[in-house]
């Protein structure tokens, strides 16, 4: 489905009815909007894992402009205040109040735009495996070489560290780092399915990637605020979100820290993870 926010075109998708029946009244249960990682990508990751979530919250998949099956828009619109006010205007359009956000990667730094744009709009923020502030390539590289041994290093370098990585630096880094970004056995299928569109990874590496700062803005956020991170996430590593959780307001945040789990926690620790998402959306 795609609905016109205002000149352009959203994809989303659905698990789950917001209104059930309650005995002699129709209950009404949170809704849980997910924003995929990338850029680039589509909210094709989080299938089928976060259909798990529809018996007690209405989930609502969407793909950021640009990407996915939304419209392309131009690339001078491929930037965090854009889609953050995308994911307003598609709550406006589908009436969509007091949404519980969850942004993993590249999904939590729109979440984190548009939560500090917005601070009264969401009821609730998850903010899994992603960064508020600049990244560190080399520290990057150095958990990819951990992971993964001197290879994994030297492709992580070619790719996150150079200015300008040319394609067969992308090749390199999807080939060595990629598999590297969980711990359960590399799911290619899952990656065949996503609709990749790297002119839009290439324009925000080139621009916000390395230049965006939301850190100080943290203190803005007004609702109960989820942190998650993987001990073993070599592409955002936990220093990130220790960074985002000490930002935050103190009577806001729960931070929880996954053993043995990568940038993939959903696939790493399936059971823990959807524990603390249930509990959280529940409260």
């Amino acid at each position: 489905m795609r609905v016109d926010i205002g000149g352009m075109r959203m994809f989303f998708d659905v698990e789950g009815a917001k209104l059930r029946p309650d005995g002699p009244k129709m209950r009404e249960v949170p809704t849980v909007v997910l924003l995929h990682g990338g850029p680039g990508g589509d909210h094709s990751a989080f299938k089928p894992h976060y259909g798990r979530l529809a018996d007690i919250a209405q989930v609502v998949y969407i793909d950021h402009r640009g990407q996915g099956r939304s419209d392309r828009g131009t690339p001078e619109q491929w930037n965090l205040a854009q889609w953050a006010d995308d994911l307003k205007a598609f709550c406006d359009a589908t009436e969509i109040e007091r949404p519980i956000v969850l942004g993993l990667s590249f999904g939590g730094f729109v979440a984190i735009a548009y939560a500090t744009r917005y601070p009264d709009h969401p009821s609730k923020l998850v903010l899994c495996c992603t960064r508020a502030g600049r990244p560190d390539p080399e520290r990057e590289a150095a958990m990819f070489e951990r992971l993964g041994g001197k290879q994994a290093g030297i492709a992580a370098r070619g790719f996150l560290c150079a200015e300008n990585p040319d394609r067969d630096a992308l090749r390199e880094f999807i080939k060595h780092c990629r598999p590297l970004y969980s711990r359960a056995p590399y799911d290619a299928e899952k990656d065949a399915r996503q609709l990749w569109k790297l002119d839009v990874l290439s324009a925000f590496r080139k621009g916000e990637d390395y230049t965006f700062d939301y850190l100080a803005d943290l203190a803005r956020i007004k609702c109960p605020t989820l942190v998650l991170a993987g001990e073993d996430d070599p592409i955002t590593p936990p220093i990130y979100s220790e960074q985002i959780a000490a930002a935050l307001p103190s009577n806001l945040v729960r931070f929880e820290r996954f053993a043995n789990a990568g940038h993939g926690i959903v696939a790493d620790a399936p059971e823990r993870y959807f524990g603390v998402l249930r509990e959280f959306i529940a409260a």
